[in-house]
Parts: structure tokens; sequence; C-alpha cells
């Protein structure tokens, strides 16, 4: 018989040149261009509610559960084995979990709650970091806070709803609302035949009591998307007798009755696996008008405008982790002899995204205090900045995680790396609650017909004026060219201008001078190519690198 050598053991399973785990750190101190503008734009109080959550979600356990709930979605039970209707989305307990510690943390309430300046920073920031960890859960938590205003202008219906939104913990049971110790709100808006075009919606909505605001109501209709469907009720918007409404459904109707609220589908979404989306359709559900009818749009953008600050705060969160997760890959890997941190053309991309995070950061703390103003410029300013950072931040931001998942190699294509989650979650924000064409288009409108709102952008700018010189040439420039006629045709570059003018003022006023030079130099003046990493020679590469670490 033929003699083979003997087998030869190799260390195989020898693991090294890999980072240690990126788990167990605190997701708020460890970034400083976060925490100095959460301090500056929302006081000294939001530093405690921010500095309890960070470690939270930088933990083990959070970060363990978010890929839990995402690696098991949510699963629609339409009818219980008996054949009597269900329309109910059951989680994983994952999912329960990140439920509660959101609402312990008040991301849904603080902002109404704080009775001080800074309760939109602070929920911003919430939201923000909590994203990093897992996205799908805000998407309920947002929609409920956002939905206090749109409840509010209905005074019966608010106090019913209002406090047990407000003082509530989650509570996911199908009860009645005045046995639960907490409510959620979701929407449901759009409809196949118009999309963001809700003017063209065809559900129909019959008064049962006189048809007066706060009044019961019968709707009957197909809505194409509808976020949260387990929520406690649902801002919907139907054709009334009197135009398009906007009304509260509540999933018990006042009679303790599972209300006619079909689930057809779940929506198959490329990301966002952990948050349910359907299609739903209303067989006769009880509904209660809130304010006038045909006054459904100026009611439920209330909501929507709530809802678009929270997309610029999602998105934030999403760049932080992607950076975060590149960024420790390259502080501990090796290759070509040295560590991927210390070589220049790794510097240069790592030091680049960063300039579009701290970016993000300076304009969305900025907006969302804003929506804190009691004044009308205040008030004018969170109208166009909402709108700008809704449209440019959400642009970035799938470029963005690309390149972080670019910086961990193939062990960044792989499920076994948050990256690929994150990917997919990047275009969310860009498409919900309006997409690019609509926010862009949304600018136009507000510069025309609202001319406070350029007063208030204007002194933002005028503020960082002669300490850059590139910032100062391009405002000349830009304000220049608003002077002149702007059509529909140009809406997304006037979008695009006038926000990273915003974005270079706030750095200039309070970034380090390194940051705020390199994104001037980058994004004003033009300095550089159009990928990541490609500075130009000259920049405090070394600062704006050490800013990623804290």
């Amino acid at each position: 018989m033929p003699r083979f050598a003997p087998r030869t053991s190799l260390a195989t399973h020898d693991v090294t040149n890999q980072p240690p785990d990126f788990a167990g750190r605190d997701l708020y101190r460890t970034d400083p261009a976060l925490q100095d503008a959460a301090l500056r734009e929302g006081g000294a109080w939001v530093d405690a509610p921010l500095g309890e959550l960070g470690p939270l979600v930088g933990s083990e356990e959070v970060l363990d559960l978010a890929e839990e709930a995402n690696r098991h979605p949510p699963e629609l039970v339409s009818f219980d084995r008996w054949g009597r209707r269900l329309d109910e989305v059951r989680f994983h307990p994952a999912y329960h979990a990140l439920m509660g510690l959101g609402m312990r943390h008040r991301i849904h309430s603080l902002a109404w709650t704080a009775d001080r300046p800074g309760g939109h920073v602070a929920h911003a920031v919430l939201l923000a970091l909590f994203s990093q960890a897992e996205q799908g859960t805000m998407c309920p938590l947002s929609m409920t806070h956002a939905s206090v205003p749109a409840l509010r202008r209905q005074p019966e219906l608010a106090a019913l709803w209002v406090p047990r939104i407000l003082d509530g913990t989650y509570d996911p049971s199908l009860r009645p609302i005045a046995e639960k110790s907490g409510l959620t709100i979701g929407m449901a808006m759009t409809e196949k035949q118009g999309g963001s075009d809700v003017r063209a919606n065809t559900t129909r909505a019959s008064a049962l009591d006189g048809g007066r605001p706060g009044a019961r109501y019968r709707l009957d209709g197909h809505k194409w998307f509808c976020s949260a469907p387990m929520s406690d009720a649902l801002l919907t918007l139907a054709q009334a007798p009197g135009g398009l409404s906007c009304f509260l459904v509540p999933r018990i109707t006042p009679e303790g009755e599972r209300n006619a609220i079909h689930l057809m589908r779940l929506k198959d979404k490329l990301g966002n696996r952990s948050n349910a989306s359907a299609e739903i359709e209303y067989h006769g559900a009880t509904a209660f008008l809130i304010g006038e009818e045909g006054r459904g749009i100026p009611t439920i953008i209330d909501m929507v405008h709530g809802t678009r600050l929270d997309t610029m705060a999602s998105t934030l969160g999403i760049m932080r982790m992607a950076l975060a997760q590149a960024a420790h890959h390259v502080a501990h890997r090796r290759a070509f002899g040295k560590v991927l941190l210390d070589q220049p053309a790794m510097r240069a991309v790592v030091a680049d995204l960063q300039l579009d995070y701290e970016a993000a950061v300076v304009f969305t703390l900025r907006v969302a205090r804003a929506f804190d103003g009691a004044d009308e410029n205040e008030r004018a300013l969170a109208r166009l900045g909402v709108a700008l950072g809704k449209y440019w931040l959400t642009k970035r931001v799938a470029n963005f995680v690309y390149e972080c998942m670019e910086c961990l190699g193939g062990a960044g294509y792989v499920e076994d790396s948050v990256l690929p989650r994150l990917y997919r979650e990047a275009p969310i924000n860009a498409i919900w609650e309006g997409s690019g064409n609509v926010m862009a288009l949304d600018i136009l409108r507000t510069l025309a017909r609202e001319p406070r709102a350029l007063e208030a952008y204007r002194p933002e700018i005028d503020a960082a004026r002669r300490q850059n010189r590139d910032l100062d040439q391009v405002a000349t420039e830009i304000f220049g060219w608003l002077g002149g006629s702007t059509g529909e045709d140009q809406a997304r570059l006037v979008a695009e201008r006038l926000a990273l003018l915003l974005q270079g003022a706030l750095l200039v006023r309070h970034a380090p001078t390194a940051v705020a030079d390199a994104f001037c130099a980058t994004r004003l003046r033009g300095d550089g190519g159009r990928s990541y990493g490609a500075l130009p020679h000259g920049l405090d590469v070394d600062a704006i690198v050490g800013r990623v670490f804290g």
C-alpha cells in the first residue's frame, strides 16, 4: 500500500491582526463633535439624559439586541386558528426590548416634557445615539413624538391621548387606551395611485355624528404604506365631504373592539427590517376628525415636520456608527508593514469622512434648536433648515456608509459586520417623509412664499463672515444668485448650495479651525476630488482624524 507523509498541524485558527470587539463603549462621551454641539445648542442640562443613554446603546447587550431584531423580522398574523381576523404583527423579543429601552429614555416625549429650551436638541441627540445601535425602532418612536402637535389641534382628542403618550412606558398589548401604560402612534398617508401626491388619495370618510372637528367618522379605502401598523392609533388622510382631512384611527374602538383595519401584507423592504411597514385597508374603520374638514395637509404637516427633523437625526446616527466602525478597524489592522490608520491614503479617507460627519452634526443640532425657538425667525429657520437638512444629509449618507464599508475591505461586506445593515438603512431617510424632488421643490416654495425664511437664514451665514475667505466668496455668489429667478429645474442645485453654505458657516463658527477650513476648501471652494480621501495638500489631516477618536 502507498505510504503518505504525516499531516502537519497548522495553527489555522490562531486569529491575529484583527481589531478587538467594538462593543462596550460610550457612544456619547467618545464623540466630541456630538457632545460639544449638544451642550452648545441644548444647554448643560441635556448632558445628563444623553450621558445615561450613550453607554447603554454602545453596550454588547444592546448591539446584540439590534442584531437579533433585524435577523428576525416581524411576521404578519392575519387570522387566528379558528379563522377570525387578527391583523396583528408579531415581533421578536429583541424588538420589544429595544422599544422599551427607547421609551424609558424618553426619546418620544422629552422634547415636550423638558419645560426648558433645548428639548428638541435633546430629543434629536437621543434619537441619533439610539440610531447608531438600531434604526427600525426609531420609526415608531419618531412618529409618536411627532404626533403630539397634530393631536393638540383637537383638544378633546389631545386630552385622551397626549398624557398617555408623554407619561407612558412601552406597552405592546392590544387593549383600550385607558388600560394601557403607554401609547404609540403610527402614520398612514400614501396610496397606490398618488404616492407623495396625497391630494390624489381616494380613501373616503363618512361622518357619523355631525361631521364636526373631533367627531366620529367611518373610513373606507386602501393605504399603500402604513408605518408601524401595531401602533395604538394611526394618523391618516381621507377625503371627507369638505375635502382631504386628517383623522385619528385607533386600533381599539371606544367600544373596546378591534377596529376594522385590515393588514393586507407587510412590505419586504431593503432595510429597516426590524420595523413593520404594511399595506392596509379600512373597511368601515372608526376614525376621529382632527381639525376642520379640508385641512388635512396643514394638520398632518405638523407631524411630518417633526419626523423630517428625525430623518436628519437618524442619518446622523447611521453616519457616526459607520465611521466609528471604520475608524476602529483601521486603527487596529495592519497591512504592508503599517497600521492602516498610519498610512496617508487611509488617513485622508478617514479625515474626509469626519468632515461630512461634523458638518452633519452642527447642521442637525442647529435646526433642532430652531424647533425650540419661540420667535417667528426661529420658526422660519426651522421650516427652511429641516427641508435643507432632510434633502442634503440623507442624500450624502449612502455613499458615506459605502466608503466606511470599504475601509474594512471584504470584512465590511459580509453580514457578520454591521456595515451591510447600515448600508441598507442609508437610503430610507431620503425616501421617507418626502423624497429628494419633493424636498427641493418645498425649499423653492418656502423661499418664494416666506421671505422671512431667507431673512432667518442669512444671519447664520453673516455671523461667520470675515473668518474664512472661501465662505465669504461663496456666500456672496449664492446670495447674488438667489436674487434672480430660479426655476424648478434648479431646485436641487438651490437645496445643495444653501445646505453646504449653512454647514460651512456653522463649522467656521463652532468647529476647530482645521475642520472648518478643510470643509470650506473642499465643499465650498471645490479643491480636491469627488471621492472621499481625494483631499488637497496642506490640510491639517492629523487634527481632523483626532476628532474621530475623541
